[in-house]
């Protein structure tokens, strides 16, 4: 059979998403014949082109955009003096916002790469925004039509919007899937939708599918595992013939294959100056999973129920290692981003191992349980074999409400990873919460001082504070009961279901003032700012001292 698989815009512009990697991994195996396409990269490149900025009035962005472009996929590096210097790119709204003296002290002298980076980035964030408010309102660097998919309880505007005529960043998405249909006549059209912000490109690219060819279309993906559960809407079949749940668990079990991606069209942004959103964002990393699931799968917040996340299961370290020589050979690169839910510490120290033992050249970086496991010894390996950087959850900072979501670790193991963390060269991150059910305003405060401490003593490098949502697939949105709170309904929505409402939600203080004063703070924070500042100065309200010594 002659499978094409698709991601559709808009995903990271840095790196390929790795859904149909290993999807053809996977099938070719079982004896397919099998092509993926990018149409984000690809899109973005149409759109970002010199034609295209011309045809809708930007004449002089036309003439520097390929330049740039250039310079952001590593073609051309001898351009980021000019960029960083301010000398090169006109400069809208983005650039207004810049504080020069934070400017340099983030990125250093005018002749930084990662300083022309952010400044190019940000001309590509003023031509999206100009392509948005003047020629398709749908249109962003990193997604396309969010606004339409996002906790939508029915399908009614998404469905109404489909309806009408493509947009003019639509009909170039559909040019380039006619043209890829038209070269390859496919049988069969597997369209992955990760996130949101992907959902409506994909339902166009099936309503043309549908139209134009006999081939049998099915949408799958994080988006509709997480959210399509529990969906009656009917009208979904007018743009596919099936939707995968929970299905191809066993393409995990193969290397995945990017070599048919354009691998040299994606671009390396920056969009700030937080270290691990450059990270995330800049250098083309190969995406890889070393386990399915998560090992631990009990915290309170997280949808351990779905089985994505709760069936847990992970090949042997040579087999991983294996795989990692595999995808440099495809790719030319050696950097891997591990894209696991958890990392297991002990399968980790044992991939390290076979790293060092075969003496290979990678570095590589992922998301881990702050856990008693992360020692001097087991860090320095992990360093050694090439880890450079990690992100976890210390999230609410209070040994109470670590417990009660059973998040199983303590501020204190959580202080101890990080600091050996630390001490062997690796970047920590760390995610943080707020608003989860029955924290006080002192535990709050609280959490923020410990994170201060953190920051000051150099064990933590990164964070970023989000607002918890209760949701459907979760222990604490299963029963809201255990956790001090009901929720408001149980009835599912038509069409998307994840994020649930829940009561009392409402906090005997501004909760979104002092969500604002946590991000402000840690802001300061990562720019080495306000750490001798008392912590209660940050909020607009009234606050407790801190209560921890």
């Amino acid at each position: 059979m002659r499978i094409l698989l698709i991601t559709p815009p808009l995903t990271q512009l840095n790196t390929p998403y790795p859904a149909t990697a290993y999807l053809k991994g996977l099938y070719v195996a079982q004896g397919h014949e099998v092509r993926q396409v990018d149409l984000g990269i690809e899109v973005a490149d149409r759109v970002l082109s010199e034609d295209f900025l011309r045809d809708i009035g930007l004449a002089r962005e036309a003439g520097l955009i390929e330049p740039v472009k250039r310079f952001l996929r590593g073609q051309d590096d001898t351009l980021g003096p000019r960029i960083a210097n301010r000398s090169l790119l006109p400069e809208g709204k983005r650039f207004a916002q810049l504080d020069e003296d934070n400017l340099e002290w983030s990125f250093g002298v005018s002749g930084s790469t990662d300083k022309a980076q952010h400044l190019a980035t940000l001309f590509l964030e003023d031509i999206a925004d100009y392509i948005r408010e003047k020629i398709d309102s749908h249109f962003d660097l990193v997604r396309y039509a969010e606004y339409l998919s996002n906790d939508a309880p029915t399908f009614d505007p998404l469905y109404e919007e489909l309806q009408g005529e493509p947009s003019p960043i639509d009909r170039i998405m559909l040019r380039l899937l006619e043209d890829i249909v038209r070269d390859y006549n496919p049988e069969r059209v597997d369209i992955t939708v990760p996130f949101p912000g992907c959902l409506y490109g994909a339902l166009r690219c099936g309503q043309w599918l549908k139209k134009h060819t006999d081939a049998t279309v099915e949408i799958g993906g994080g988006f509709p595992n997480t959210e399509w559960r529990q969906m009656s809407e009917m009208r979904i079949y007018e743009f596919c013939d099936s939707i995968a749940i929970d299905g191809h668990p066993e393409a995990i079990d193969h290397c995945p294959d990017f070599g048919d991606l354009p691998l040299n069209k994606y671009l390396s942004l920056t969009e700030m100056a937080n270290p691990m959103h450059r990270l995330w964002s800049q250098g083309r990393w190969n995406k890889m999973v070393v386990a399915q699931g998560c090992y631990w799968h009990r915290c309170a917040f997280c949808d351990t129920t779905l089985p994505y996340i709760g069936s847990y299961r992970a090949a042997d370290a040579a087999t991983i290692v294996d795989r990692m020589e595999c995808i440099v050979q495809q790719t030319g690169r050696t950097g891997f981003h591990l894209v696991d839910e958890a990392l297991p510490p002990k399968l980790l120290g044992e991939v390290a191992n076979e790293i060092v033992r075969r003496q290979l050249t990678v570095s590589f970086w992922g998301n881990i349980r702050f856990e008693r496991a992360y020692d001097a010894e087991l860090c320095q390996r992990l360093a050694k074999a090439g880890m450079v950087a990690v992100s976890g959850g210390l999230e609410v900072a209070s040994d109470r409400l670590l417990k009660l979501m059973d998040k199983g670790v303590t501020i204190q193991q959580t202080i101890g990873a990080c600091r050996h963390l630390r001490d062997a060269g690796i970047m920590v991150h760390t995610y943080l919460m707020y608003g989860f059910p029955t924290e006080t305003l002192q535990e709050t405060v609280d959490a923020l001082e410990t994170v201060r401490r953190m920051f000051d003593e150099g064990i933590v490098q990164s964070a970023f504070w989000h607002r918890y949502a209760m949701t459907c697939h979760s222990p604490s949105g299963q029963h809201p009961e255990r956790y001090g709170v009901r929720r408001t309904t149980w009835e599912p929505n038509p069409f998307c279901n994840n994020e649930v409402d829940w009561e009392p939600a409402q906090f005997d203080y501004d909760i979104e003032a002092v969500g604002a004063a946590l991000r402000l703070a840690t802001y300061n924070y990562m720019n080495g700012l306000g750490l001798d500042q008392p912590v209660r100065s940050w909020f607009p309200i009234r606050v407790p001292k801190p209560s921890i010594r």
